[in-house]
């Protein structure tokens, strides 16, 4: 007789985005430091850069409950007041989008001005350093060039392993005690593949009544990351 297989009900993710929740290691401590002692920026702003999953986020909501600041992405500049916006201490996200898009390039220049102006702070995040933006606009290119920064790496070891145990609970997924230690050994040393991997643990646990365990795990990094064969490998003459 089968195994009965449960009823597949995917929950939402819902990322932790406290202080508590964000683990330090080397990749990330000087980042970490700088947020914490914003108020001795140069000038007021700060650039945080740093690959997809690296924290940018969750820097910027920690900083944010710090100060009280907003936060907005930069292709929604040119839809704000951005009177009304400078009033306070603002974190502007994915800036490398807006590069050639003069409407918002425009508004995120005078936004930088006003709000420093105004005696506030500014904390921008993009993938790369302001170096590699492109932006079209030179007095903002210079200005961004001009604002202190940090770069997250990719993730070390331990960091790698508190990923992926902080992707699984944004999942409410308890994986089994020797899945992400098995992960963390074997798969690419990125934010990229941790988040594909718990994604497809994911989908792929729906309805099985063990859950994430480490046959699945092992399966699943066989599909995505597992050397395949050209034609003619491993073929003797």
């Amino acid at each position: 007789m089968s195994t009965p297989r449960q009823l597949a009900l995917p929950l939402p993710s819902r990322p932790a985005l406290g202080r508590s929740d964000f683990y330090v290691t080397d990749a990330n401590a000087l980042a970490v430091a700088q947020i914490d002692g914003w108020k001795t920026w140069p000038s007021g702003k700060f650039v945080l850069s740093g690959p997809p999953g690296s924290g940018k986020t969750h820097l910027a909501h920690v900083w944010a409950r710090m100060t009280g600041a907003l936060i907005l992405p930069a292709e929604a500049l040119p839809h704000a007041d951005i009177a009304a916006t400078a009033q306070g201490p603002v974190c502007v996200e994915d800036i490398e989008t807006i590069a050639g898009n003069r409407a918002a390039e425009e508004a995120l220049f005078h936004l930088h001005n006003l709000v420093l102006a105004e005696g506030h702070a500014l904390l921008m995040t993009a993938r790369t350093p302001p170096l590699q933006w492109g932006l079209s606009l030179p007095d903002l290119q210079s200005r961004a060039e001009g604002a202190q920064g940090a770069q997250l790496s990719e993730p070390d070891d331990d960091l790698l392993s508190a990923v992926m145990a902080k992707l699984f609970a944004d999942r409410q997924i308890v994986p089994a005690a020797d899945v992400i230690p098995f992960l963390a050994r074997r798969i690419p040393r990125s934010y990229a593949a941790a988040q594909l991997m718990v994604e497809i643990l994911d989908r792929e646990a729906l309805g099985r009544p063990k859950g994430v365990n480490r046959p699945l795990a092992s399966t699943v990094f066989e599909s995505l990351f597992a050397p395949k064969l050209l034609p003619g490998d491993g073929e003797t003459s």
